[in-house]
């Protein structure tokens, strides 16, 4: 008895770590089957006693003062750091006044509770650079908070980076009122934080408010982590326009985990050049291995962007979040003058309400085929989104155009309350696999 008992135990042990194998295989899967690394999981939040002599800016000059323009003083702070051999500059409690900072190998940024950083509204403290912008390295305006070339940048602390964008804002709308063809480059303003060609680089625990253009901007970088940031710009009274909270930019091995996004653009971007020539320009490239998990979504125009200058983009897992008022939940921007590849991409584990669950149209805005004779096609392939419950008003928000070609879409354990799009879907679904979805209570 007590022979069969063990046996017993001993086979529902096996299987139980059996079957824990197989969900730990499976959770450690990038859509094409390759494997996440581990790094994906090691998530410590900065650890600024590993990080070198921490330098109080307020022990070398700069004052308390949100009326007067410090960048000189602030860029002194860096540079001793750097040519002490590295440290962190620490924003203490208060409100410091700054135009464009440049930070250096080995040096850090960190916020103390109440402590903020706090943009100029004048672009002139803003210098043009060779930098990134709209799929296009060209000369623009330099961030706020600028790092290139750098290997283990850290921004951390409970303080603000604050792009005090009104100014912009307002500046923007009123140019768009005199001329509705201008670009969202031509009323010059800044970003909040710019890196660049960097890598091991990690955020976290800040809030980025109020940017006059896009927030974080990552280009060319690897090993990125964006953790517990609260990422805010407003819709009302004035739209903060073109706020992106993450734009991701020809990047590799990306993690963005338990953030709160709430922006009047799109929450996350991935981007990576535009073109009709976009894929043989060495300054352009994919995004690949990029896992956005564990966030809450306030309103944006989309949780998850593909475009809109964008080329090549796999392996993106978008997953445990919560939506909410959210114009989009997923948007594929198809350019008829780039060639673009889409693919690998997984949405699950997410709940909330969006206007719309999927978006996929041409996006012509500022199109321009350089001279190409005819537009060039576009792909979507292996997308699966499962385990979803939403309310939408539009569930299948998809245009038909021969420009683009959607293949191996899956959809599996969806729960959507809709209003519209249903005959689109039904025009549709021939095409996609679909595994227990329900719409509006009934199963497909």
């Amino acid at each position: 008895m007590i022979k069969n008992n063990y046996r017993n135990i001993k086979y529902y042990f096996f299987l139980f770590i059996f079957t824990f194998s197989l969900n730990l295989t499976a959770q450690d899967l990038f859509p094409d089957g390759t494997t996440i690394p581990k790094w994906f999981y090691e998530n410590e939040l900065t650890d600024l006693k590993a990080l070198g002599k921490q330098f109080d800016i307020t022990d070398y000059g700069v004052k308390n003062d949100s009326t007067i323009i410090q960048t000189e003083k602030l860029q002194a702070v860096i540079d001793r750091a750097h040519q002490a051999g590295g440290g962190v500059v620490v924003i203490p409690k208060g409100t410091f006044l700054s135009g464009s900072l440049f930070f250096k190998q080995g040096t850090h940024l960190h916020l103390k509770n109440g402590g903020v950083l706090k943009g100029s509204d004048d672009i002139s403290n803003f210098p043009l650079v060779k930098t990134r912008m709209e799929g296009q390295t060209l000369k623009y305006f330099a961030a706020l908070v600028n790092a290139d070339g750098l290997d283990g940048f850290t921004i951390s602390g409970e303080g603000t980076i604050n792009g005090n964008g009104l100014r912009y804002w307002k500046a923007f709308w009123l140019r768009r009122e005199f001329n509705p063809d201008c670009t969202n480059m031509d009323e010059m303003r800044p970003r909040l934080v710019y890196v660049s060609n960097s890598k091991n680089v990690q955020l976290s625990g800040i809030t980025l408010k109020d940017s006059p253009f896009w927030t974080t901007h990552f280009y060319k970088s690897e090993y990125v982590k964006l953790l517990n940031l609260t990422i805010l710009s407003p819709k009302e009274p004035v739209k903060a326009p073109s706020t992106d909270a993450v734009d991701i930019d020809a990047c590799s091995n990306v993690l963005i985990k338990k953030c709160y996004m709430s922006v009047n653009d799109d929450a996350v971007a991935l981007k990576g050049g535009k073109g009709p020539k976009a894929d043989k320009d060495e300054n352009n490239g994919g995004n690949r291995n990029i896992i956005i998990e564990d966030n809450t979504y306030g309103f944006c125009h989309s949780a998850l962007t593909l475009g809109s200058e964008s080329i090549h983009n796999r392996n993106i897992i978008f997953r445990r979040s919560i939506v909410n008022q959210a114009k989009r939940l997923f948007w594929l921007k198809m350019r008829p003058d780039t060639p673009q590849n889409y693919e690998y991409i997984q949405i699950e584990d997410i709940s909330g309400n969006v206007d719309n669950f999927i978006y996929i149209k041409p996006w012509t805005q500022f199109y321009d085929l350089k001279g190409h004779s005819g537009n060039l096609m576009s792909y979507g392939d292996n997308i699966t989104m499962r385990n979803l419950s939403i309310d939408c008003n539009s569930f299948f928000n998809i245009e038909k155009s021969d420009q683009y070609r959607l293949t191996n879409f899956t959809f599996e354990d969806l729960d959507i309350k809709a209003n519209k799009d249903l005959e689109v879907f039904a025009d549709y679904r021939k095409n996609f696999a679909l595994k227990n979805v329900k719409i509006n209570g009934k199963k497909i």
